[in-house]
């Protein structure tokens, strides 16, 4: 993708549109409350569970949009991108839906049960070393040998009308809200959301939540311009990616404020929500409960729709594992 001025900002009108066009390849995921975080937070929380999508996570919605709005001659070369796991096999998934080529590069870091599931729905991988650099060289080495249509994973006017999609779901499942909290890595998820909220509910607060080790939106949100770090070391795998033009366009205009947990804080949270709700979520999913733990009087008393943006865990490798 080229700057900013070279590319579409999505509208509301998209959004609508990304909805019509996935709803069959997608699923309406439920929301869940849980009166034990109610009452550890003092706020009223909604659980938008993602974990539950197709894929394993909400990036199905914008690669799904990606993938069936290309035409047939566009499509007939495949798609590829870069991504740590969930874009990737989402891509794959909504490309073998479509019966089109696939290329991803992924690190090799990259949990083995993303990996797993990428050559599942029939994606080819192309390993890098986990760094931002690494990965966009090695990319665009797969881009010209395989001419596929580059979706980013989140810096992309189709992916981030997609995942629009989920607040839209959330804000139609849950009346009153007073805010919506998600995580924040490269942005496409908290874009989406200020894209809806900003269009259909302008009086709710969008919140961002990222891992303290990995807090280069934190940074640049303060500063007023985009902060890149190249390889930060984090639990949450799916966080570590930097802000790019168009995400930084939502963000830097709609999000109310950004906040950091630790990596204490991080797995703590992961670990109750597992204990607590019964679900199976991802190390990224937990930094906004770890955020609203360590910042309760922000949220106190308010009704806040928590998004869950995925499930797709190694169970070998679980952070709270020793050894």
């Amino acid at each position: 993708m080229k700057d900013l001025t070279q590319m579409l900002i999505p509208t509301y009108e998209d959004v609508l549109a990304a909805h019509a066009r996935i709803t069959p390849y997608i699923h309406r995921t439920p929301v869940l409350t849980s009166s034990y975080f109610n009452s550890l937070t003092g706020a009223e929380l909604f659980f938008k569970c993602e974990n539950f999508q197709k894929a394993g996570a909400f990036k199905v919605r914008g690669a799904c949009n990606a993938v069936f709005g290309l035409s047939d001659e566009m499509a007939a070369k495949g798609v590829c991108t870069h991504s740590s796991g969930n874009h990737a096999l989402s891509l794959s998934y909504a490309a073998g839906r479509r019966g089109i080529p696939c290329n991803v590069v992924m690190p090799r870091t990259a949990p083995q049960a993303k990996k797993d599931a990428v050559r599942g729905y029939g994606g080819v991988i192309t390993e890098c070393e986990p760094s931002t650099s690494s990965r966009e060289a090695v990319f665009a080495e797969v881009q010209a040998r395989t001419g596929g249509e580059f979706v980013h994973p989140y810096n992309d006017p189709r992916v981030i009308a997609g995942q629009a999609t989920c607040s839209r779901e959330l804000l139609e499942q849950v009346d009153g809200l007073d805010a919506v909290i998600a995580p924040i890595g490269g942005g496409g998820m908290i874009s989406g959301t200020c894209l809806t909220v900003s269009s259909t509910a302008p009086g709710v607060d969008v919140y961002a939540a990222e891992p303290k080790n990995a807090d280069d939106a934190f940074r640049s949100f303060k500063a007023g311009r985009i902060i890149a770090d190249d390889a930060p070391e984090t639990v949450a795998d799916g966080l570590k990616v930097p802000l790019k033009d168009l995400t930084w366009h939502f963000v830097s205009r709609h999000v109310t404020d950004i906040f950091t947990a630790t990596e204490d804080q991080i797995v703590e949270a992961m670990k109750l929500t597992w204990k607590r709700m019964k679900i199976v979520m991802e190390p990224s999913c937990a930094v906004p409960l770890a955020c609203m733990l360590a910042n309760p009087d922000v949220f106190r008393g308010r009704r806040v729709g928590v998004i869950i943006t995925g499930g797709n865990v190694d169970l070998d490798t679980l952070p709270w594992m020793k050894g």
